[in-house]
């Protein structure tokens, strides 16, 4: 009977000493997981500082071909070793044009600088980017004889964006971009990409108080319309044949409160799917259009 009670004991103690273990193991396992999610979100981080956007250099061979035939400085064109065909020669033919130093380098020497972005064998440094003035956007239209159509990002923070609402900007006769110093996307190598170029052939210009400017804007007779979802009216209901600014909000936010009280009058897309929103850069491309349909009439 001894020897019975004895043997239990010893498996109860041997089962406790494994719950001991497991609990220990448990423990170790979740403070390890711990310490490798908190090492692999400080090295994300540092990562993420590292990588900045730069504003001296143009990357991709169309955006390259527009900086060269802009009226930007470029101080250095870098090819890839070889790599002489197609667009490439219209490139150094324009750089030899321009008595642009050109470089042939090792193809990471191109990784190396544009952090590993597609740059199509091609990346020209660049003076960075001179911003305008909003007198010169005003002064553009006055020159061609044309109703101010001026287009305000507050606080579009995508370069990608930018960048694609350049482009669209270009096409449709806008006579300049205003955006904010602060929280908002700068003319950069992703923007240039993004614009294919049309960076070379917009003003725009970068302010340090936006709801000042619109002020400023109203009184010299601009009407300010805001793109808003909240807006009882449709983009297709407005007359934008006279002068006007057109406000494109945040991706996510949209236009700021202060902003939206600053408008004239809020203008809407009309959508009839289950998705209430569109990005910035696509609705702002809807909204050229409209002020652009209107001025041809």
């Amino acid at each position: 009977m001894q020897e019975k009670i004895k043997k239990n004991n010893s498996k109860v103690k041997l089962k406790n000493e494994e719950n001991k273990t497991y609990e220990r193991n448990k423990k170790n396992k979740k403070s390890y997981n711990l310490k490798v999610n908190n090492v692999a979100e400080v090295s994300r981080n540092k990562e993420n500082s590292q990588v900045e956007e730069r504003e001296d250099i143009v990357i991709g061979r169309n955006a390259v071909i527009e900086a060269l035939k802009g009226e930007g400085t470029i101080e250095t064109l870098y090819i890839s070793n070889g790599n002489l065909e197609g667009s490439i020669k219209t490139i150094v033919g324009l750089a030899k044009e321009k008595r642009v130093i050109i470089r042939e380098v090792d193809r990471r020497k191109l990784d190396s600088m544009c952090n590993g972005e597609v740059h199509q064998g091609v990346i020209a440094k660049i003076t960075p980017y001179k911003y305008s003035q909003v007198s010169d956007i005003l002064e553009l239209a006055e020159k061609r004889g044309e109703s101010p159509f001026i287009v305000i990002l507050d606080e579009v923070e995508d370069p990608h964006n930018l960048g694609s609402i350049i482009r669209t900007a270009e096409l449709f006769g806008v006579h300049g971009i205003i955006i904010p110093k602060r929280r908002s996307a700068s003319v950069t190598s992703t923007v240039y990409k993004s614009s294919v170029g049309a960076v070379e052939h917009v003003k725009i210009a970068k302010v340090t108080n936006l709801n000042a400017i619109i002020e400023e804007l109203k009184e010299s007779g601009i009407w300010v319309y805001g793109a808003d979802i909240r807006a009882e009216e449709y983009s297709y209901q407005v007359d934008f044949s006279g002068p006007c600014a057109l406000i494109i909000g945040n991706e996510g936010r949209g236009i700021s409160k202060l902003t939206v009280q600053k408008c004239d009058k809020l203008i809407k897309i009309p959508m009839v799917g289950k998705i209430n929103s569109l990005n910035a850069s696509v609705a702002g491309g809807i909204m050229m259009y409209e002020v652009l349909k209107g001025r041809l009439k």
